[in-house]
């Protein structure tokens, strides 16, 4: 077992330690199929050993040229650390910063096997969302952040560390970007063919940004999703016997049997793979795993008839589970869902993100290697039953959405009925959370605010629990009703998080804010590391998937209407912007949540230390963070976003923004353009 001082002497190779192949102890990635030519495999194997002394090419060439038949990627199992990949407390790294300290942190937290989807393949979560692309990338980062001073910043190209540089203790300490590909090469094949030569990667959001803090996110956010679903389509806050279907128990997805029940319904979750059944069921977070559709039927009626809150896992295909509620309602006319969605990993739906109905996960894997084109037409003959399935039940009452997971912009691809009349690109018939349920709340500043305690605990975490809240309390008072409820839900959401034994990993909170909250909350926590009653430094974020973070068309920005929803400006700015105010490190990626190519993000990092100057970075660098997406909303014609920055800008005398005008007489548009 290596210590923490040995992971950070960089790579291994005298002697080179001993090829333990892949672990049968945990989950491993589907099988890519990058369809590279024999001068393409070539180049791969190339850029592999180019990160190793030509006196070991003789061992590793081989080995790697398995690995790239088997696997479709040199992963380099050989090299995977024999220390427990998990957030040691900030004072056990040898670093010359807290701030090396607290980023190496967060990357161990990512490859954690307890929050990590396929640990030695460096996937997080999403099914392909890398932290990095082999483990080389990892021994050489650690090694470079063990080194670096505080007038240093590393250079990470999609994976690899390019190196150390000289800067100022004011710039960032790490810069990452992740699947900069010039936008005419950025299609779905080529990024395989891309990842296989070792020459970028797709870094999801949180993955790629080492900023990812397990399932709880996603279990706040798909929390607050159900509850403003049912206060939307159900017209109440109560869910009890109401029934929410979905599928997806991996990485994100896996949060959504605790939300369910956290919200209070009855939350029935599809999944063919066994192994994150087990895994929720063993976190307690599913209550009930059933493969027996009678049996998950009877549940149901059960769990609404009582209205007790349910998590029941269906071991099987979830489009045999919509048309099996289809046959019910057809049989008795009872309606048995009321909400539903999806949370497969379907921007990634021929890689292994979505299971054609009639296959087990194994005969898909098989599948995909061995035949790929009929597994494309299995997989999208798929997406066209399990459309007409929720197509039916819609007609007779369920309000189904889409989860920014591409789910609906596949099944169009598909040929699936999902076309919305008279609508533009980012519309389908059913909508996407953002344009019915989340994009208010982001027109209100509101986002997946984060902390970690570095100190790894959990009493440091009950402080800042107790801080948030109050700052909460504090500040709710006097503002809109909308924007009071919105506190509401994130106050309860805190003060019950301890209870609903949220963490895995990294001792970890999220709540939604905005942006005063953010800032309040920051301070408050930098004061109390000041004053010793949090022990360690503490490192804020947020997801990517916020306010001004994400540029998506099919899910950020998918509430956006004056035809910008395909322009990127707003995330590449504010990662430009979060650089030179004060973050620790910031990150920009290609791709994340509905796939590669449909989607630019970035996000941050910023530690606390307790210092004024760690003050003055919270307050530059979080009102900017909120603050430019909120503009592009209000510009982009939201009545929302419009109240929200003005406000802002009356609050802080220094904030001014373009304020759209708008047309009074929509018949004056028509009148022009007539002439």
């Amino acid at each position: 077992m290596s210590s923490l001082k040995e992971v950070c002497g960089g790579l291994p190779l005298n002697p080179l330690p001993p090829n333990q192949g892949r672990s049968n102890r945990v989950p491993h990635a589907p099988v890519r199929v990058p369809n590279l030519t024999p001068q393409e495999e070539k180049l791969a194997l190339r850029n592999a050993l180019r990160y190793f002394p030509p006196a070991v090419h003789e061992v590793l060439a081989a080995e790697f040229a398995e690995e790239l038949r088997l696997y479709g990627h040199i992963y380099m199992y050989r090299f995977c650390p024999g220390i427990p990949m998990r957030a040691y407390p900030i004072n056990s790294y040898p670093c010359k910063t807290k701030q090396a300290a607290a980023v190496m942190l967060m990357i161990m937290n990512n490859l954690d096997p307890c929050v990590a989807q396929f640990p030695q393949e460096l996937v997080t979560y999403g099914g392909n969302g890398q932290v990095f692309s082999n483990w080389a990338q990892f021994w050489l980062v650690m090694q470079f952040l063990c080194e670096m001073t505080e007038e240093q910043t590393l250079v990470m190209y999609s994976g690899h560390p390019v190196g150390l540089f000289p800067s100022h203790r004011d710039a960032p300490r790490v810069v990452i970007t992740n699947g900069m590909v010039i936008p005419n090469y950025s299609s779905r094949d080529e990024y395989e063919k891309m990842f296989a030569l070792g020459i970028t990667m797709y870094g999801q959001m949180t993955a790629g940004s080492y900023c990812y803090i397990g399932p709880q996110g996603i279990v706040h956010g798909t929390v607050l999703t159900v509850l403003n679903a049912g206060r939307r389509y159900l017209g109440s806050s109560d869910l009890g016997g109401k029934v929410f279907v979905t599928a997806g128990l991996g990485g994100m997805s896996g949060a959504q049997a605790k939300a369910a029940v956290i919200a209070g319904c009855i939350g029935v979750i599809a999944e063919v793979d066994q192994a994150p059944l087990k895994k929720r069921h063993e976190q307690g977070w599913l209550m009930e795993i059933t493969s027996d559709l009678d049996r998950c039927i009877q549940r149901i009626r059960d769990a609404r008839m009582k209205k007790t809150p349910l998590s029941l896992g269906y071991h099987g295909n979830v489009v045999d589970l919509w048309e099996r509620l289809v046959r019910e309602y057809d049989t008795t006319g009872e309606l048995l869902v009321d909400l539903g969605s999806d949370q497969t990993s379907c921007h990634n739906p021929f890689s292994g993100g979505y299971c054609p109905a009639g296959l087990t996960e194994q005969e898909a894997g098989q599948l995909m290697h061995s035949e790929p084109a009929r597994f494309r037409s299995l997989v999208q003959e798929s997406l066209r039953r399990h459309i007409a399935a929720i197509n039916k039940l819609a007609d007779k009452g369920l309000f189904f959405w889409d989860y920014g997971n591409a789910f609906l912009l596949e099944a169009k691809r598909a040929g699936a009925d999902v076309e919305k009349s008279g609508a533009g690109k980012t519309e389908f018939k059913y909508p996407s959370y953002v344009q019915h349920i989340m994009g208010d709340i982001f027109s209100l500043g509101f986002g997946p605010f984060r902390w970690v305690c570095t100190s790894g605990d959990p009493e440091d975490l009950a402080t800042t629990d107790v801080i948030a809240s109050t700052v909460l309390e504090d500040i709710s008072k006097g503002v809109s009703d909308l924007v009071r409820q919105q506190y509401d839900d994130n106050i309860r959401w805190i003060r019950e998080a301890g209870k609903h034994n949220m963490v895995v990993g990294s001792q970890a909170r999220i709540l939604y804010s905005d942006q005063k909250g953010r800032v309040s909350i920051a301070l408050a926590i930098n004061t109390a590391i000041a004053d010793g009653r949090i022990k360690a430094p503490v490192v804020i974020s947020r997801d990517h998937h916020d306010v001004s973070g994400t540029d998506s068309p099919f899910r950020e920005t998918s509430n956006i209407y004056d035809g910008s929803a395909f322009c990127a400006d707003m995330a590449v700015q504010n990662f430009v912007g979060d650089a030179f105010r004060g973050a620790t490190w910031v990150a920009l990626h290609n791709g994340g949540g509905v796939g590669w190519g449909e989607v630019t993000n970035g996000g941050f990092g910023l530690v606390l230390d307790g210092s004024g100057d760690a003050a003055r970075r919270v307050a530059m660098m979080l009102n900017w963070d909120v603050s430019n997406g909120v503009a592009r909303r209000c510009w982009s014609g939201n009545d929302k976003a419009y109240e929200t920055i003005c406000q802002t800008m009356r609050e802080h005398s220094d904030l001014r923004v373009t304020l759209p005008h708008s047309v009074a007489d929509e018949g004056l548009l028509d009148r022009a353009l007539r002439h």
